[in-house]
């Protein structure tokens, strides 16, 4: 009886947080700390996210697209290699070192490279999504098959039971767990790397829009595309959430 409002008022405290951040904004844009044209206010932010919404609405669906292309090839990628480096002890020793590579190599620095080799369409979009994206499904779902009881293992194996028995039976169910840990880094990675990915160019997108109204000194529509973004990637970050419930149905009344 008491977890409840104990569980509302912890959900409050980011809440208050955000409202303190912008109650602070606000003060500094009245105050004329900061010139108006580098930090648009709050309520003009507001203005244009409402205003440009329609447009802001298409240019999504760009991102939204890309995003989702670059995620999904990346997350079967990963589970691909995650299955055959925990299988093969070779793959593994050759192959980590250099998914760890990819993760040293700044997106920005190799995103005008994959338009010079791909030119301006969604082909190094999506290339440069799937960079940022399978490394972190890659970690999550070997942490996941390394993390299977021994004692169980041990006795599938006991029974002769073959490598993909195992997996099915054993390892991908205790690996559920860090699949969804790294879908939710890499959710929001994708929409990130989609717009970093359009401002090298391309007809439509958030990255499109934001360098438009960057040219033109419209921080107002820049802060807007920020929040918007902010926004798009937290709502599927829950939808993670939702769909992890629905695949492991226990995560429900763990949480209670």
């Amino acid at each position: 009886m008491i977890k409840k409002p104990q569980s509302i008022i912890n959900k409050l405290y980011p809440l208050a947080f955000i409202a303190l951040i912008v109650a602070v904004w606000e003060a500094v844009c009245r105050l004329g700390l900061v010139a108006e044209f580098m930090l648009p206010s709050p309520g003009k932010v507001l203005n244009a996210l409402i205003s440009e919404f329609p447009a802001l609405l298409g240019h999504s669906r760009t991102t939204l697209l890309e995003a989702a292309a670059g995620l999904g090839i990346s997350v079967l990628a990963a589970l691909v290699f995650a299955v055959l480096m925990d299988r093969f002890e070779f793959l593994y020793k050759a192959g980590y070192p250099l998914a760890v590579l990819t993760q040293t190599i700044p997106t920005v620095a190799i995103a005008p490279l994959l338009v010079l080799w791909f030119g301006y369409g969604m082909a190094p979009k999506i290339i440069l999504i799937f960079v940022a994206c399978f490394f972190p499904m890659l970690i999550a779902l070997l942490g996941g098959f390394q993390a299977a009881d021994p004692g169980v293992l041990r006795l599938y194996r006991s029974m002769n039971a073959g490598y993909l028995r195992i997996l099915w039976d054993v390892k991908l169910p205790y690996a559920m767990d860090s699949f969804f840990s790294g879908l939710r880094i890499s959710v929001s990675y994708s929409v990130v790397g989609a717009v970093i990915s359009e401002w090298l160019g391309g007809n439509g997108g958030l990255g499109v829009y934001m360098t438009r109204v960057r040219k033109s000194f419209a921080f107002d529509k820049m802060f807007a595309v920020i929040i918007l973004t902010s926004v798009v990637s937290l709502v599927l970050i829950k939808l993670v959430d939702i769909i992890q419930v629905a695949a492991m149905p226990w995560k429900k009344y763990e949480k209670k």
